[in-house]
């Protein structure tokens, strides 16, 4: 099960939102240079998650090596998070993991996360495949740490009721946190679906962990709490928690924030979440951190939709201050 699928079974209704001419073209504009909003007139910064461009990277129109370059001069953001689906097998391969870091350098980019997938599930009731699962992540805490990041982005997955979950999920995260301390790297879970899109319940769990490199990593729309079949993927989303709720419940604990978008209208806001109203949820956590974009629609294409991104958090980040 990868993330593409996971994602794309959210099912999000498209509502059918138009554009005007001119916000159409604002976004489409090629941001070679610095974003003209800087940094410094927000609260935050803005970074570009490497699943915004999924589409391209699996019909490989370009490859990991080329994502640092690509966020500079095609959308002005020197900030990149990685998806380990697209390097999955050069964790360990330093010489691979040098030249990524090299284009970073050579373009004046910061890594700033890896979000991991595959690696098995942190919180399985069975302490063998979940100390299993903890292992198969070092090699990215290690990457990370090679690549400069801040942090690794993991799941908090596993089957049973609430409280046995809660309990094996504190303890994986423990052990991996206590591995990646070490060096210096968060944990940092995101509402992904099941139980840890459920706020209260993942506050619960790191709170238990009680670590200072462990946290969190609120995403504006990955709030599906339980599936018509009770899967975990597949069938459509019958019970979503409230997302201005859960993003609030966690963010104390976030070291990192995703700002997921899909619709927009012919203002250019988000059709599916009201960014000021999020936003301020962030800025009053005391966040001053990297906001990461990542754009899922499907009406407009990636570049537009991470322009059109780009371009609300840069208007909402202003008018926040």
């Amino acid at each position: 099960m990868n993330r593409q699928e996971f994602l794309r079974s959210l099912g999000v209704v498209t509502l059918g939102a138009s554009f005007s001419s001119s916000f159409l073209a604002a976004c489409s504009q090629n941001t070679t240079a610095v974003s003209a909003t800087k940094s410094g007139d927000m609260f935050f910064k803005i970074s570009l998650a490497q699943w915004s461009l999924h589409k391209a990277l699996f019909a490989k129109e370009f490859d990991n090596l080329d994502f640092p370059v690509k966020a500079q001069k095609d959308f002005g953001i020197s900030a990149v998070e990685y998806v380990n689906q697209f390097f999955k097998d050069k964790a360990k391969d330093e010489k691979y993991l040098a030249q990524l870091k090299q284009r970073c350098n050579d373009h004046g980019v910061t890594s700033v996360l890896i979000m991991i997938d595959g690696e098995g599930e942190m919180a399985d009731v069975d302490a063998k495949k979940r100390m299993k699962a903890v292992e198969n992540h070092y090699q990215w805490v290690d990457a990370a740490k090679f690549l400069g990041c801040h942090s690794i982005r993991v799941n908090c997955f596993g089957v049973g009721n609430a409280a046995e979950v809660a309990k094996a999920g504190a303890d994986g995260l423990r052990k991996l946190s206590e591995y990646a301390q070490k060096s210096d790297i968060n944990v940092i879970v995101e509402n992904h679906g099941g139980y840890s899109s459920d706020g209260q319940w993942l506050s619960g769990v790191m709170k238990a962990v009680g670590m200072p490199n462990c946290g969190t990593l609120p995403d504006f729309g990955n709030f599906c709490i339980r599936r018509e079949k009770g899967d975990m993927w597949e069938s459509p989303c019958v019970e979503e928690y409230d997302r201005y709720k859960g993003v609030k419940e966690m963010m104390p604990f976030a070291k990192g924030v995703s700002a997921k978008s899909h619709d927009f209208d012919d203002k250019g806001n988000c059709i599916q979440t009201d960014y000021v109203k999020m936003l301020k949820i962030v800025k009053d956590a005391g966040y001053k951190g990297y906001v990461g974009i990542e754009y899922e629609g499907s009406i407009l294409s990636e570049p537009d939709g991470i322009r059109a991104t780009k371009a609300l958090l840069e208007r909402v980040g202003k008018e926040l201050g």
